[in-house]
Formats: C-alpha cells, structure tokens, sequence
C-alpha cells in the first residue's frame, strides 16, 4: 500500500515520487496509475490538468509492484473526502489556442479558424503516439488520454522496444520545442469513470480516437488473469467512453480502433462491416458474421457491437476501422527527433510479423514461420495508420451512424512476407534463414482470404505500398539497433492451447 497527503488551497506546489522497481520516480512517470486527491478550496473542488495548478509540498511514496496485470495502482489522498481526478500534463496549455490553416481547423461563424478538438486515447502507445504527432502537425488540438500501462507491461514480462523510447512527458516537451505546438497529457485509467469525465469536460472534444486497449492476441492469452484483463479493460474502457460521449459531447465522433481479426477467416470474401444475405426468399443487410481467434479479438468484437447498438439507441456518430497488421516505425513526425521515436516491438507477444522478421534477420536468427506459413492477413504501413485516421475524422459519421472501415492497404502470406524479408536481407549482405516453428495459435494455416478495403481509398488515402526501399529501411534500423535485441524474446512462448488458471511468470 501507498499514501499521499492531501492538499488544500487554491494554490500549491508538488513533486511526488514513487519507488517504483529499485527506482525513485516521478508520479506522473508512474505506469498504470489513476490519481486521486481532495483539493479544495472552501467548499469547492477542483479538477484540471496539473498544469493549471502551482503546487509547493513534497511527497515521497513507496510502492510494491502488483503481481496481477490488472490491479488499480491508486493514489487515494482522503478517503474520508471526496475524490478528485488530477491529471498529468506534461506542456502548458496556452490561454489562447494558436490557429493555423490546415486540415485540422473549422471555420467559426464570425470568419475565424477554429482547431478542431481531437482527444487520442492510448496516445502513448505504437499507433497512438504516431497518430496525435501527426494529427497535430495537422492543426488538429490534441488531447493524449493514457494510464502508460503498456510500458508496465514490458515490466512485468520483461520485454524492451527495439527502439529507445522517452517518456511521455519529454516526448510531449520536445514536440513543443520543435513544433511550437501543445498536446495535452491526461494520465489516468479510462475504466475510471470519474477520471474519464473529467477529461471529457476539461478538453471537450470534437472527435475521440480510440487506441486505449490492450491490443495483443498472445498477451490475452498468457492466462486467466490477462484474459480477465484484456476483456475488461477493452470491454469497459469502451463503455465508458460511450458514455462520455452521451453524457458530454453528444455530438462527438468516436474513431475506434478495431481489428480485421474480427473477421476469422471465411472461405468467402470479407466486406466492409456489413453483409447483404438473401435467405428463403427474403434479403437483408447485417453485420458481417464475427469468427474472433483469441479472447483479445472477442474484446474487439464485443466492442462493435457495444458501438453499433449506442449508435442505434444513443444517436452516437462512430468510425470503426477494423484495421490489419500494422508495420514500421517511422512517420514525418517521429523521425524529426530521437525523443520522439515511436516503439518497435519484436517479441512473440507484442511484436507483429514484418517488423518481427526484420529484427530476426537483422541479428541472423531464422525468420520464424508458425506452422505452414499460409496464414493471411491484411498489412498496412504505419504511415497510412495515420492517414486513414485523419481521413475518418475529417469525414464524420452521421449522428445514428455506425461505419466500418476495412483499414488495410495489401494482403500477403506469412511465407510472403518471409519470402520479400530473405530478398532484401540479400541486397544488404544478410544471410537469411526461414524456420517452420510449431503454431502457438490456434488458427487455420492454409485458406481462403479475399478483404475488401475500398471505403478509405474513396476517402482519399493514398498508401504507402510495401516496397524494396521500405524494407531496406526497416532491415537498417533493426541493424542499427541490434545491439538492443534480446534474442531470448524472439520464440513464441504463449500457447493457445495451454493457459491456465495459475499466473503465468517470466523468468529473469
């Protein structure tokens, strides 16, 4: 357990620690943590970005690390008083929004450019960061809503981004100093409702881009306790945002992040979300039928459904993008600094295909085919992540409307991929093997695989087709880097078949 004390006033100063892993830390460094404290002033309480406040007293915190994934870590300032939500906030937010011309700007109704408000939950994370970088170098305000719980789960199993990443909060000061530009920082669990909320009323968005889930098929089946999470967090965080929206922003998009995972794989073509059937002579259109592979991709699943019925009963406007496997690590923005690096995962729970391939052949380990290798999917640059969520925002939904967009740009096999990997490694002087390794998954290996993915074409994305000189520069940074790799986190550890009841450990 932990404590804080609580302050009282309408003016104060405060640095928070933690003892976190052998490390002091700041609090606001602290993963996966919601930030609770009293703070008032007369009868009233306040809740804003910290940012807003001055604070002038010390509190040092020692705190154990839970042995379960998915424990609140709390700070609790009275528990006899009323909570509020502090949040985190890494840059100052201006009195006055600076307006530039751009695609992220409105016009108001007295002439002026007005910035769109675009909140990025899980704005930390791989595509997140990438995607409020690009948002807003488009004009676009943006708000970063994160509990940083993604580099507690590197922690916990062990795990390290091939590339360094900064800390949120120096990532977000360097974007200002290069920029000129703000990004706010909430920093706290969207499956607080309370914290939510408060988020929502403080930056009141125009759109919510929705990243914050734990998006990993292996890690929501390592065992029980993060199956329980992966579902609860996804499942629940989602509620409440359809909630917020309702209660405070009813005319909010919701720009959510599904997966095409959603789909399985049928032996017949995949549509867009929806599906015209004639059936004993009558013919509707429904949702497309859902054939989900992990309890990560159920989570997935039943957050469309969530979405779809809100849309319906609430007159809520929702994007879904049921995106693919998503590759690379650069973008115009993130590559204009090293502070501002997006993670690159390799290992077998986060780490995807392409880029999984790339560090194996980088430090010459063989490319790691599960099982036949004929398992197909839909693949898509990280530079056309971001397109395609801009391109979603800046084309709304309707009220009552819920969309889906297949978000992907080409289709390719595991060998495929394993096949154009050995190609280029050639070109670089890199001998590359490929190994077929017994199938963690449980998956079909050989089958049927036609997506349709025209929606977002028609909006106007212009991809980024998988090519000899992006593979070069995936392979050189996995070179550059291969002093990072631990090759010990390259095989598949989590079996589909065999999670169990008992917590599952790594060991050192």
């Amino acid at each position: 357990m932990f404590s804080c004390s609580s302050w009282k006033g309408s003016s104060f100063n405060s640095k928070v620690e933690i003892q976190f892993a052998g490390q002091v830390v700041p609090m606001a460094h602290l993963l996966s943590v919601s930030c609770f404290s009293n703070i008032s002033s007369g009868s009233r309480s306040y809740s804003k970005p910290l940012n807003q406040w001055s604070i002038s007293s010390h509190a040092s915190v020692s705190l154990p690390i839970s042995s379960s994934p998915f424990k609140k870590l709390a700070l609790w300032a009275n528990r006899s008083k009323r909570c509020s939500t502090i949040y985190a906030a890494a840059v100052s937010v201006g009195q006055e929004a600076r307006v530039q011309p751009g695609s992220g700007s409105d016009q108001a109704s007295d002439g002026a450019s007005v910035p769109k408000k675009v909140m990025v939950i899980g704005g930390d994370g791989y595509c997140g960061w990438a995607t409020s970088l690009h948002l807003s170098n488009k004009n676009y305000e943006v708000a970063i809503v994160d509990s940083l719980v993604r580099r507690l789960f590197d922690h916990q199993l062990g795990l390290d981004s091939l590339t360094p990443i900064s800390s949120i909060h120096n990532r977000i000061r360097r974007w200002k100093s290069l920029t000129g530009k703000d990004i706010q920082l909430y920093v706290g669990d969207i499956c607080d409702f309370e914290f939510l909320s408060e988020a929502f009323k403080s930056f009141e968005p125009d759109a919510v881009v929705h990243f914050g889930e734990q998006r990993s098929a292996p890690y929501s089946m390592i065992d029980r306790s993060r199956a329980v999470f992966t579902q609860h967090n996804n499942v629940i965080g989602t509620l409440n945002v359809l909630f917020a929206i309702k209660e405070f922003g009813e005319d909010c998009h919701l720009v959510k992040l599904g997966t095409m995972g959603e789909y399985g794989t049928p032996n017949i073509d995949i549509e867009e979300g929806y599906i015209t059937i004639t059936h004993n002579g009558r013919t509707d259109t429904l949702p497309y039928p859902k054939q989900a592979s992990s309890f990560y991709h159920l989570s997935k699943v039943h957050d469309s459904h969530n979405i779809a019925f809100t849309c319906k009963a609430w007159g809520i406007r929702a994007t879904d993008l049921n995106q693919g496997v998503v590759y690379g690590v650069r973008t115009d923005e993130t590559a204009m600094h090293e502070e501002l690096y997006n993670r690159l995962d390799y290992d077998g729970v986060f780490g995807t295909a392409l880029n999984r391939f790339c560090v194996q052949a980088a430090i010459g380990h063989p490319l790691t085919v599960y099982g036949k290798g004929g398992q197909t999917r839909g693949y898509l640059d990280i530079r056309d992540t971001v397109q395609c969520v801009e391109l979603a925002i800046a084309n709304p939904a309707q009220r009552g409307e819920f969309r889906v967009f297949n978000q992907f740009t080409e289709q390719f096999s595991v060998n495929e991929l394993a096949a154009l990997v050995t190609k280029a490694g050639a070109k670089l002087g890199l001998e590359v093997q490929t190994i077929s390794v017994p199938n963690p998954r449980v998956e079909a290996e050989e089958h049927y695989y036609n997506a349709k993915h025209t929606k977002l074409v028609e909006l106007g994305l212009k991809p980024h087709l998988l090519s000899d000189s992006l593979l070069d520069s995936l392979l050189n940074f996995a070179v550059q880097y291969k002093d990072r790799i631990d090759s010990k986190q390259i095989m598949p550890s989590v079996s589909w078949r065999k999670i169990g009841v008992k917590p599952k450990t790594v060991a050192a």
